[in-house]
């Protein structure tokens, strides 16, 4: 064993670990037209999220500028540049659902969990994120919690839905 890999923490192994995961995934790419999202996904699946790190990795590993993949994982929603918590809260302020109150269901989750869109609770239960159209225009405004859609939600409403994901 090399003296630097004596001197790696269990966390640094695990990230060694995961940056070879990644290198494979990238070899099998190789070469391949339009397989940065495969990438990309494989990547977020291997660390939960895409940090600068990570993109940086793979643009260097694919020929591509940061720039370049670092705006292709912010372009697509279900990319996340950050930490995942362990619910994350979506609404959706698509048309239907921003007419029918989706920006008033923001502030009563803002205001209960004390955080702004894109952040997290300070335990890291909960996290905001804005979301278009999910498809359900006939029930909106709609949230999200993790897989699971509530329909034609109050404000009144957001309490409740929070408390059936406290203490999971």
């Amino acid at each position: 064993m090399s003296d630097v890999a004596k001197n790696l923490s269990a966390a640094d192994k695990e990230t060694q670990a995961n940056y070879e995961k990644l290198a494979n995934v990238i070899d099998l790419y190789s070469g391949k037209e339009g397989c940065l999202i495969q990438v990309l996904h494989a990547a977020q699946e291997i660390f939960g999220y895409l940090p600068f790190e990570v993109q940086k990795f793979v643009a260097d590993n694919m020929g591509f500028s940061v720039s370049y993949v670092s705006s292709v994982s912010s372009f697509y929603s279900f990319f996340s540049t950050t930490p995942r918590t362990k619910h994350d809260v979506k609404v959706c302020l698509g048309t239907a659902c921003y007419v029918r109150g989706g920006k008033l269901l923001i502030e009563k989750l803002q205001e209960l969990l004390g955080i702004g869109v894109g952040e997290a609770t300070a335990d890291n239960v909960f996290s905001i994120h804005v979301t278009r159209c999910v498809g359900a225009c006939g029930l909106a405004p709609v949230v999200v919690v993790d897989d699971d859609v509530f329909k034609q939600v109050k404000p009144a409403d957001i309490a409740g839905i929070l408390d059936q994901y406290r203490g999971e």
